[in-house]
């Protein structure tokens, strides 16, 4: 096995990929190299399962197999307490491949694109040091409501798969910093997003996008956004669809608009709470507020000085969404530009 294998001077690592490997067996190392040894390549192989001999490295950090033909990772994977990176692209590998007790290890990368994974494995949802996580080019039909359990998540890529919808808990990744979800279906970016303080690089190009929510403004540290390849809205649209306020909306905005003072000693506990919740109609030419019934109002926000970008907010009732002047780019635009300093995004990616 030595003649076969590329070792650097200090033994540390063991490169025997390419070697058209159809079966390996490691047990012919020397205790020294097995004992030194923590990076261990085995991609472009032609390997089936997993060698169980490669849990031999007592001190193994890196693992890569990609390129291979596995199916199954036994749970012999387990015994390997230092693997801190594992590297699986291109394999048969999918939900059911991973020992139960995989969620316990102390991997914090892990890169499995490639493979046939249709869920996220329940077990990658419990490793508690886990930081970047790649599951691009599978065929992922939802993102689970349960990543939000992997807090120390910092890179999350999810490209070419068939998602339609981003789950609000994603939101609660308040370390995340690069989330990649182009070449999905996704149709709609949940407001909860904005909660994503850390995010420097969302990419959501070739998608069924038609808006943005105006909240994504308040990612203050986002430095590129990728949007090309989706049917993004290119006029100025405005959706009338309106349910008219009811009388217990219509006597809230009453009482918020003219600063009628309310309190708990003359008002019933959840009267109090539902007048709390009014939400400030963006329009600056309107004073007014509502709670439940609002004008869907697409508008375009001007980003870097070259791109206008369709965002989505909501207006207390239709008269918002006609302003005096006959120039399509209201006032109601103007004040969000405004807000958004030239230096805020450093890539807008349309095309």
């Amino acid at each position: 096995m030595e003649l076969f294998a590329t070792v650097d001077q200090g033994g540390c690592i063991l490169d025997m990929s390419h070697l058209n490997l159809e079966s390996l067996n490691l047990d012919t190392l020397g205790d020294e190299r097995r004992r030194v040894t923590q990076q261990l390549y085995l991609y472009n192989n032609r390997l089936t399962v997993f060698p169980a001999s490669v849990c031999l490295f007592s001190k193994l950090e890196v693992l890569d197999i990609s390129n291979n033909g596995l199916t199954v990772l036994c749970a012999d994977i387990q015994r390997l307490s230092n693997l801190k990176t594992l590297i699986a692209k291109n394999n048969s590998l999918n939900e059911f491949s991973f020992p139960k007790e995989f969620g316990s290890m102390q991997i914090d990368t892990l890169n499995f694109s490639g493979n046939i994974f249709e869920e996220v494995p329940v077990q990658f949802l419990k490793l508690q040091r886990l930081k970047y996580l790649s599951l691009g080019g599978n065929r992922l039909k939802a993102i689970p409501a349960e990543i939000e359990n992997v807090t120390s998540l910092e890179m999350l890529y999810l490209g070419g798969n068939l998602i339609t919808s981003i789950p609000p808990e994603l939101a609660n990744l308040r370390g995340l910093r690069y989330l990649v979800l182009c070449d999905n279906r996704i149709q709609n970016v949940p407001p909860q997003l904005t909660r994503l303080y850390s995010l420097r690089c969302l990419s959501l190009h070739n998608n069924l996008l038609t808006y943005l929510p105006r909240e994504i403004l308040s990612l203050v540290h986002l430095q590129e956004l990728s949007l090309r390849g989706n049917p993004l809205v290119v006029r100025f649209i405005k959706d009338m669809t309106y349910d008219p306020p009811s009388l217990l909306e219509l006597a809230g905005r009453t009482i918020k608009s003219c600063n009628l003072p309310y309190l708990p000693n003359y008002l019933p506990g959840n009267l109090v709470h539902y007048l709390d919740l009014a939400s400030k109609c963006p329009n600056p030419k309107c004073t007014g507020v509502y709670f439940d019934s609002c004008v869907r109002h697409i508008k375009f926000v001007d980003f870097c000085g070259k791109y206008r970008l369709p965002f989505m907010h909501y207006l207390c009732s239709p008269e918002c969404t006609s302003p005096c002047s006959s120039n399509p780019q209201s006032d109601t635009e103007s004040e969000d530009e405004k807000c958004v300093s030239a230096d805020r995004l450093q890539r807008v990616l349309l095309g």
